[in-house]
């Protein structure tokens, strides 16, 4: 928060401001690959404003999220690509490759733990969408399984929060501003014993 105090209160501004779904759109679209701040700062209060339009509110963020998700994924793609010459100069292309094609290996093999994983790091608010939509394009996980993790995994977010707001109005932003470090970190431990647990069977 004190790294990007100024953007949040920029975004906190925009969910006031009378073209407030346009902006929500666009910040959904550009969270998912570049820009630092979550798309739930503007549908807290947006939701709470307007709390019968909620989940419509939590569906059209999702539907930008996805489309963001696919241009993170492309950018991750093809910057490696364009990258490997400078990173070839740098004589770090071999370990980046090794480390690529040895995650390639282990999505053919575990695919459903890998699945699990696109998952729970779209679920929870720690782990930013960028890394998780520019790693996907740079091992090469399958386009439509990772639309299908990430619309499951941020779907749950922005859902969770429709429901609490239309169930409880402020106290749900209360209650969320409280806990979203219990909650996020508690998700990680979450997955790293899932994946630990997954590996280990093999």
């Amino acid at each position: 928060m004190r790294l990007f105090g100024r953007l949040y209160a920029r975004v906190l501004t925009w969910a006031r401001h009378p073209r407030a779904v346009h902006y929500l759109c666009g910040l959904s679209f550009v969270e998912a690959f570049i820009f630092p701040v979550m798309p739930e700062v503007m549908l807290a209060p947006m939701m709470l404003g307007k709390r019968h339009r909620a989940f419509f509110y939590a569906n059209i963020s999702l539907l930008f999220s996805l489309g963001g998700s696919l241009v993170g994924y492309a950018l991750g793609h093809w910057a490696f690509q364009a990258l490997t010459p400078a990173l070839d100069a740098l004589h770090l292309l071999a370990p980046i490759e090794h480390g690529v094609e040895y995650l390639r290996g282990q999505m053919h093999l575990h695919w459903v733990g890998l699945m699990l994983v696109l998952f729970l790091a779209a679920l929870q608010p720690v782990v930013p969408m960028k890394f998780v939509t520019w790693a996907a394009g740079i091992v090469g996980v399958p386009v439509l399984p990772f639309l299908l993790c990430i619309l499951l995994g941020r779907g749950k977010r922005v859902w969770l929060l429709a429901l609490l707001v239309r169930l409880f109005g402020e106290r749900a932003e209360l209650l969320l501003h409280k806990h979203v470090e219990t909650i996020g970190w508690a998700v990680l431990a979450l997955l790293l014993a899932l994946v630990l647990w997954w590996f280990g069977l093999r």
